[in-house]
C-alpha cells in the first residue's frame, strides 16, 4: 500500500476499478514446431474472454475487474475483441527478425494508448496479461539475450510440451539468436528480432502507466519480460510496476530479480492470460480495507506495544 500511495501521490489509496489489459498476438516462430497447438487457439480463447469462458475472464468477474483483450497482432481477425493490429502476427524469428523496428514501436504505443483510455475511465490499477500461442519462446529469447544466459537455463515446456518438443524449442530460440543477433544493449532491437507483439504491447502499457500515474501489475514469465523492456527503456516506470507470483517457467525467478521484485504468490501457475496478476487483486482489497477501516491503537483503546530492547 505504500507504494500504491507513493504512485498516487497521496495517502487516500483507493483501488477500487481495475483492469486487466490482455495483449493478444500470433507468434511465426510456432512453425518450427515450438508448441503444443496451433495459431487458430489465440483467435478462439481471445473470443472466449467475453463470453466469461476462460479462466481469468471467470477470475476478473469475481474480483470485480474489467477484462480488456486487444487484438495487437493476432493471425486472424475476430468480430467482437478490441482490434488495434499491427500486423497478422509476426514472423518466424528462427529465420528473420519476428518483425521491424517500426512494428515494435508502434506496438509500444498501443499500450501506452491503452493506459490512458483507461485512465481517463477512471481505472485506477491495471493488470498485464497475453494471449498468443508461441509466447512462451519469444519470451525465453529476450531473457536469455537480455541476461546473457544459455538459452537452456531459461526455456521451459510452455504449456505443456514433451521433452522432444522442449527441445525442439530450445534449438529454434538458438537459432533465433544465432540468425539475428539482437543487440542486448537496445531493448528495441531485442523486441523486433526476437520478442512479439503482445510483448510490445504490454511494455506500452507498463510505460503508460507510469505516465498516468497508474500502478500496473505483471502477471507471470511474459508479462516479466515485458516489464523489463519498459524499465530498459524508462528505468523510472520501475517505481509503478507490482509483481504478482512466481510461475512455474524456468526463468521466471530469474526475472523477478533482475528486476529486483518480490511476488506475493507462489501457486505452481503457468497458465498466463493475466490470472496470476488477477490473483493478487482480493490480496490487495484486503490490504486497502485494513489501510482505510482498521481502528489504530488509540482508536480501539489499546495501549501501543513498545519495541523491546
Amino acid at each position: 500500500m505504500i507504494q500504491i500511495a507513493g504512485i498516487q501521490r497521496t495517502g487516500d489509496v483507493h483501488i477500487d476499478r481495475k483492469a486487466l489489459v490482455i495483449m493478444c498476438a500470433d507468434n511465426g516462430v510456432v512453425e518450427e514446431g515450438v508448441t503444443q497447438c496451433g495459431q487458430e487457439v489465440t483467435a478462439t480463447v481471445a473470443e472466449n474472454f467475453l463470453d466469461e469462458k476462460s479462466c481469468v475472464a471467470i477470475m476478473c468477474r469475481r474480483a470485480g475487474t474489467k477484462i480488456c483483450p486487444v487484438d495487437i497482432g493476432m493471425a486472424v481477425d475476430t468480430p467482437r475483441v478490441e482490434k488495434r493490429k499491427i500486423a497478422y502476427g509476426t514472423k518466424n524469428m528462427a529465420k528473420e527478425p519476428a518483425m521491424t523496428r517500426e512494428q515494435a514501436v508502434a506496438a509500444i504505443e498501443v499500450g501506452i494508448a491503452k493506459a490512458e483510455e483507461l485512465h481517463a475511465q477512471g481505472y485506477e490499477m491495471l493488470a498485464t496479461g497475453e494471449m498468443g500461442i508461441g509466447n512462451t519462446t519469444t519470451s525465453s529469447a529476450m531473457t536469455a539475450v537480455y541476461l546473457g544466459l544459455d538459452v537452456e537455463t531459461v526455456t521451459g515446456r510452455g504449456a505443456g510440451l514433451s521433452s522432444h518438443g522442449l527441445q525442439r524449442k530450445i534449438h529454434a530460440i538458438k537459432q533465433a539468436i544465432a540468425v539475428n543477433q539482437p543487440d542486448p544493449e537496445d531493448p528495441l532491437d531485442v523486441l523486433a528480432k526476437v520478442g512479439g507483439l503482445d510483448i510490445a504491447g504490454m511494455c506500452g502499457l507498463f510505460l503508460g502507466g507510469a505516465a498516468q500515474q497508474i500502478p500496473v501489475v505483471m502477471d507471470g514469465f511474459i508479462s516479466q519480460v515485458a516489464a523489463l523492456t519498459a524499465m530498459r527503456l524508462v528505468p523510472e516506470c520501475a517505481d509503478y510496476i507490482l509483481a504478482s507470483h512466481v510461475s512455474e517457467e524456468p526463468g521466471a525467478n530469474i526475472l523477478l530479480k533482475a528486476l529486483e521484485k518480490d511476488a506475493f504468490l507462489t501457486c505452481g501457475m503457468r497458465l498466463g492470460e493475466g490470472s496470476g496478476a488477477v490473483a493478487l487483486f482480493p490480496i490487495l482489497d484486503f490490504a486497502s480495507d485494513i489501510y482505510h477501516k482498521m481502528s489504530t491503537f488509540v482508536q480501539a483503546d489499546i495501549v501501543e506495544y513498545q519495541p523491546l530492547d
